[in-house]
């Protein structure tokens, strides 16, 4: 493969992965660096993805051939769950060495992938297999979706807690500025305290900030 593949994880559930994935790919398109999205595992869905669907409405295109191919999106189940139980109630297993190719194919023909999970790191693909389980065998640096909203510093200490203990890479911290609204003293303590802990424990990850939702799509159109 020549591509360098990043898995897109968060500390938690709608904490802005999908958006962060799509509006990084897009950039670093527009940047020269040929990119493509792909998403792991879709739940809830029926025959396309509605997470790629974003990213590229995010990327401001349709969708690619490689779409059509279901290249970027080689497993979807029906029920919106965890994978390990939307795949049981859908009655068949998650075919790893399927996303495998899929990802080796898309890999011959971009410089970079940006993998998305579903979660955080700790969901589980099957009943024994956990998605850190998955990006620590493929050894997959990791950008890691935060925000500003109560909690997440917790949350996001726990993931790198994790990422450490597994010996996995943290590339970056991906900041989701769409929460700051809420509380903007919690968010900036909250980005202060963040940016302090990477300088002692992780001095070589990268700081990427994502502009709020709106933001982000009115001045990237």
């Amino acid at each position: 493969m020549s591509a360098q593949i990043y898995f897109v994880s968060g500390i938690d559930t709608a904490i802005g992965k999908t958006f962060t994935t799509g509006f990084l790919a897009k950039i670093w398109n527009e940047q020269g660096i040929r990119t493509i999205t792909q998403k792991l595992i879709q739940t809830g869905n029926v025959d396309i993805s509605e997470d790629i669907e974003q990213h590229r409405a995010i990327m401001g295109c349709g969708l690619l051939p490689e779409d059509q191919q279901k290249l970027t999106m080689p497993e979807i189940f029906t029920y919106p769950a965890s994978p390990h139980l939307a795949a049981r109630l859908d009655g068949r297993a998650i075919n790893f060495e399927q996303i495998q190719q899929a990802t080796e194919q898309l890999a011959a023909g971009y410089d970079c992938i940006l993998l998305e999970g579903a979660g955080g790191l700790m969901v589980p693909l099957t009943e024994e297999f956990l998605t850190i389980d998955y990006i620590q065998t493929h050894n997959y640096p990791v950008i890691l979706v935060t925000s500003g909203r109560l909690g997440s510093i917790n949350h996001t200490l726990l993931s790198l807690e994790l990422l450490k203990l597994r010996g996995v890479q943290l590339y970056a911290i991906a900041f989701n500025h769409t929460d700051n609204s809420k509380d903007p003293l919690i968010a900036e303590d909250t980005i202060a305290y963040l940016k302090q802990y990477l300088q002692r424990d992780f001095a070589d990850t990268t700081w990427v900030d994502i502009p709020a939702l709106n933001l982000a799509l009115s001045s990237h159109k």
